[in-house]
């Protein structure tokens, strides 16, 4: 178990050292890269007209998704009338839909709990 910890400690120190000589300029780069995303002059009155530009703009989005979910659920209630037709490649991604669904769902639970799987949070 010693000789793990070290080999952590060692992999640790290795990682450091690689961020802490590269990690300056991974950060000019990237600022350089996306320069275009960048509002200047930076300041609360800038950040809070952009966060309401979002806030607005995801709201005005709402009906076209809406209308997406809808038309969705009609094609699955179609699929649901015609379903002596349906292949079973079709239920069986259907099927690895749900599971993925049923999994996303416990892990959410999981976290919520703070990562403990009896649910007994000290």
């Amino acid at each position: 178990m010693a000789s793990k910890l070290r080999q952590f400690q060692s992999k640790a120190c290795q990682a450091s050292k690689f961020v802490s000589q590269h990690g300056a300029a991974y950060y000019k780069q990237l600022l350089e890269q996306n320069k275009q995303y960048i509002q200047e002059p930076a300041s609360a009155e800038k950040c809070t007209e952009l966060s309401k530009q979002l806030l607005y703009t995801r709201l005005a989005s709402i009906p076209g998704r809406y209308e997406a979910f809808w038309k969705e659920l009609g094609q699955v209630k179609n699929l649901w009338k015609n379903r002596a037709d349906l292949k079973v490649e079709d239920a069986g991604i259907a099927a690895l839909f749900g599971l993925e669904c049923f999994a996303w769902f416990c892990a959410g639970e999981i976290v919520g709990r703070g990562f403990t799987f009896t649910g007994y949070y000290p």
